[in-house]
Formats: structure tokens, sequence, C-alpha cells
């Protein structure tokens, strides 16, 4: 679509120089190519009905995206990182240059669907204590993506996941104790965590518990956010009504290979769980995750089926349980950027 015509579609319901605007929709992108088009596309297909605007936060593309973003002007207020900055960071920066009431974060692989937002919106504002909303995602192929989890994990949900443990109790248990791909995201319902693909904010929730912490690049600030979110009393809440349909992963594929990703992902956990967890509870979670890896990673060797990714969770797991052993104490908790400052 030329850049004329999108933004005309785009805008058409979007911001006006004398309507104050309602929601900004927060896109980071990092070489989000076609999928960013068709991102924004859903947006323009089916906007919220209050006054909005979009911010995009490019993390340094390389693959014109960034000349594309720019060629639509003003309509959409562009951000420039001269390199990436990482999720968490790129976030807090559109925090910083709106000063709308409520905030969208939207991935750049993610597609809204018909009425998605006006129904977060309604749900957002049903109840002051609500901060935050997640909508039901749904995979290319529109099966299932899980997007409510448990926050922290703990060694129980570990072992009943890595073992199968779950299959000997009922499914409406298993959904209800384990959420995740065990329950069917059919009914509206508190969370401990979202996914951070798609979710609607108040900005007073940012205002009083600060953005997100950016001692996260990547993988793992949205679980810390949320647990602070959280523990300052403030609801999240999933509605299924509002869907999204999210690719998944697009970026971090084009960043690293599959183990590099892996390591990444228990770098961010870990670091979670240093930031945020009990040292009891650290450590139960650390054990617990070797000796499934082990586990797993002996069984794999056995059926003489590759054990490079199970040999690499074990040697992160047996570092990051060693350092836990050796320290005295946490992280300190006074990490950059704890409190976004708005710019306007």
């Amino acid at each position: 679509m030329p850049p004329k015509t999108f933004c005309a579609s785009l805008f058409a319901r979007g911001k006006s120089k004398h309507v104050p605007v309602e929601l900004a929709i927060v896109i980071v992108n990092w070489n989000g190519g076609e999928l960013l088009r068709r991102s924004l596309q859903s947006v323009a297909q089916f906007p919220p009905s209050l006054p909005f605007e979009i911010v995009v936060v490019d993390n340094a593309s390389t693959d014109g995206s960034r000349a594309w973003l720019e060629s639509l002007g003003d309509r959409v207020r562009l951000i420039k990182n001269d390199e990436n900055q990482g999720f968490g960071r790129a976030n807090n920066q559109a925090f910083a240059a709106t000063d709308a009431p409520l905030l969208f974060l939207l991935n750049s692989d993610a597609e809204v669907q018909r009425g998605a937002i006006d129904m977060l919106v309604e749900t957002i504002n049903s109840d002051e204590r609500i901060g935050v909303v997640g909508p039901r995602l749904i995979n290319p192929d529109g099966t299932l993506q899980a997007s409510v989890w448990r926050n922290p994990v703990t060694p129980f949900e570990t072992v009943a996941n890595a073992f199968r443990l779950y299959k000997l109790m009922p499914r409406g248990l298993r959904g209800r104790l384990l959420l995740g791909y065990h329950w069917d995201h059919a009914t509206r319902r508190r969370a401990q965590l979202l996914s951070g693909a798609a979710l609607l904010v108040k900005r007073n929730l940012i205002d009083e518990v600060g953005g997100f912490d950016e001692r996260f690049h990547m993988y793992g600030e949205d679980t810390e956010w949320s647990l602070r979110i959280v523990r300052a009393g403030w609801l999240m809440i999933f509605e299924p009504r509002a869907v999204v349909l999210h690719h998944g992963g697009q970026s971090s594929r084009k960043r690293w290979s599959d183990l590099e990703k892996r390591r990444t992902e228990y770098e961010g956990f870990f670091r979670f769980q240093r930031l945020c967890l009990s040292r009891r509870l650290a450590l139960a979670n650390l054990l617990t995750g070797c000796f499934v890896t082990l586990t797993h990673y002996l069984w794999q060797r056995l059926r003489g089926r590759p054990v490079e990714e199970s040999k690499l969770v074990l040697k992160l797991h047996a570092a990051e349980l060693k350092r836990t052993l050796l320290a005295n104490s946490r992280e300190p908790a006074d990490g950059p950027a704890q409190v976004v400052k708005r710019t306007l």
C-alpha cells in the first residue's frame, strides 16, 4: 500500500489537532519488514473508536523498515535509535514521549482483529483497580497461542510439565493449576503474567510502578514488570473477547540461532530470579531445573538424539546455581529506568 494511502486510512479516525489523544499505540520495531506493515495495516483496518496516536520506536533497523516509517511523515511518531536498545528500554522511550492516559503495547509481528482494542479499553475502564488487560492471542493458522501464565514459576509446575504429570490431573484442574497451554483461554480472569505481544496499560500504573527494568535487554522484562505490577496491588486481566494474531518470535529468529536464543531466554529468566525471588525459591527452581534438564539430557543420549540444547541448558543452570549458592544477596533493586519520566 502506498504511504499516502496507508496514512489516510490509518488516521481517518486517529489523532486530531483539536482532540486530545486518549490512546497511544506503541510498537517497537527491529527489522520488522512486511510483518510491521501488516501490523500497522491491522490498526488501519480495525482502529479504536477513541482518538489515538501511534508511537514507533525503531531499534536501528537495516531492512528498509525505518525508511518506510519515515515515509509516513508525522502521521506516525517515530523515535529512531542508533543501536538496538532492547525491548524494555525502547518501550520506556515511547512511554516518555506521550502523555496519553492509555497505552497499547503491540508487537511489530502482531495484528489486531476487529473490535479488539475497543474491547480492551472497555475492560480496563470497568474497574479503577485494573491496570493491564491482555487479549486472546492466536497463531496465523487460527489456533490458540497461550498468553496467561503463573508468575513466578515454581518447582511444582516445572516437574509437572517436564515429566507430563499433568496427564494424571483432570483437564479442568490442570488448566486452573498450570494455565499456559493447559488452559483453554475461554473466560475472563485475573492473571499474574500476560504475554507482552499485546497489552493495554494505564498511564497511572506506569507513573506509580515505573516502566520496564532496563537491565533486561530482551526476555524476562515482561515477567519482572508483571510481578512488580501485581505486587503493587494492580489487577491484570485477561480478556478473551479481544483477539490479536501474533506471528511470534520473528525478530529473535532474525537475530539469533536457536541455541543463542535459548541462552538469552535463560539469562533473562535467571536475572528475573535474582532480582525478584527469595533465595529459597530461586534455589528450589534452580535445583529442579538442573534435575529436569539432566534427566532430559541422559534420556536424549540413550535414544541417540541431539543433546546440544540440553547440554547448554544444564550448563547454564549449573553456573547460575553456583552463583546463587555463593551469593549473599540479590542484585541491587535500583536498576536504571525503574521510573519513566515524560519528556513532554
